[in-house]
């Protein structure tokens, strides 16, 4: 008999999970990012990666990187409090609130840490907390810990929060949205969302994980594309590690909501600062970001033949003109059966399943980057039609 461990229950969940299709599985990467990457030894065509720029493996990037970690070494030693604030470090934040015409940027080690610790400096148990639906995890979790009243708005119906707001008392309110929703593609309504915030004194709050870069002018993300200034979106954050090609998030806003991050944001004030390097290699990221056009010019247009191609083969793709390309299949099974029939054909597409979507939403979220050619989109399409024939002939 095998001793026991406590844990029975566990495995049991685990397993009626796995009966489910909801069960999760590492892969493990044997290459550096890019269109084609090695995954369990394996060569495949990846259509899954947010490095929507191509810029993840840029050598431009590297170099940078590789001088800051011979000055630096590797790991920053302390939180940005303590002794682990480098030149790096500051000038990327010098950099990133010009960028996006703010007064202030602070640094965050992950985008999960920027969102908990801007939101829960920022409201607490006499505030409210309004979100979207289809929110991230990371916003939803903030609005959660804050211990705010919490109210969720549907899907980007401006009026429903306008309401919930108007009925909900809070000392602050502040809303919070996806800018680009990360499952769907689709851009929050930005300018409605600002307005409806400031006729109800409350803040509005973009992530713009999957905005920055991709979109607005020279990739300044959908606060940008939305011509909307920091009166309007007082609390901008976004990440490093999808467009920009590196790692780490930053939150840019008005002198005093950034010293009182500072000063309250646990996220930020009891962790260890992300690598200097990191921070040199984003600096070298910022300026490919803002010299070439030509990656968010050839990303729209690998994305409409991609549109074009996916109307003509029938499936069911949503309202998104950003490098997040949903398929709905409905069942978290016919998901999984489509991945491998994917990976079948040596293209790599994730399956995306409840919770991660809402029940019944199951599907292959394809995203592009700028790195792919309009080959790679054909054989994307071809491998689309194999696989589809193939799970529904079996069904």
């Amino acid at each position: 008999m095998h001793a026991s461990d406590g844990f029975e229950d566990l495995a049991d969940q685990l397993s009626e999970r796995k009966q489910r299709h909801l069960y999760r599985s590492r892969s493990v990467v044997g290459s550096p990012q890019g269109v084609e990457t090695v995954i369990d030894g394996q060569k495949f065509l990846c259509f899954c990666s947010n490095d929507y720029l191509g810029l993840a493996n840029h050598p431009d990037l590297i170099a940078g990187f590789k001088q800051a970690a011979d000055e630096f070494g590797v790991g920053a030693g302390s939180a940005h409090l303590i002794n682990g604030h480098s030149h790096y470090h500051h000038e990327l934040e010098l950099a990133l609130a010009d960028f996006t015409g703010r007064e202030r940027a602070l640094l965050f080690s992950t985008g999960y840490m920027a969102n908990l610790g801007a939101v829960c400096a920022l409201t607490g148990r006499k505030d409210a907390v309004f979100e979207d639906r289809l929110n991230h995890a990371s916003l939803l979790d903030a609005g959660l810990l804050s211990g705010a009243r919490f109210k969720r708005y549907r899907h980007a119906e401006v009026s429903h929060l306008a309401q919930q707001m108007g009925t909900t008392k809070g000392q602050r309110k502040l809303v919070l949205t996806d800018g680009v929703f990360s499952m769907d593609g689709d851009i929050a309504p930005l300018a409605a969302l600002a307005k409806a915030a400031v006729a109800e004194g409350a803040w509005l709050m973009v992530d713009d994980a999957h905005g920055f870069g991709c979109i607005g002018n020279k990739g300044r993300g959908s606060v940008d594309a939305c011509q909307l200034s920091q009166t309007e979106v007082p609390v901008l954050m976004a990440t490093l590690g999808k467009a920009f090609g590196t790692a780490g998030a930053f939150v840019a806003g008005s002198e005093s909501m950034i010293e009182t991050l500072i000063q309250h944001a646990r996220t930020y004030i009891y962790t260890t600062a992300m690598p200097p390097a990191i921070a040199a290699a984003t600096l070298v990221s910022l300026k490919r970001v803002q010299t070439d056009d030509w990656r968010r010019d050839k990303l729209a247009a690998l994305v409409q033949q991609f549109r074009n191609g996916a109307e003509q083969l029938g499936f069911e793709i949503m309202a998104s003109e950003t490098p997040i390309q949903p398929i709905i299949v409905n069942t978290a099974e016919r998901a999984l059966n489509l991945s491998n029939a994917l990976k079948q054909q040596g293209v790599l597409v994730t399956a995306i399943r409840p919770p991660t979507v809402p029940g019944g939403s199951a599907r292959l979220r394809i995203t592009f980057s700028a790195n792919h050619t309009q080959y790679h989109v054909e054989r994307l399409l071809e491998a689309l039609d194999v696989a589809f024939k193939q799970v529904d002939r079996h069904s």
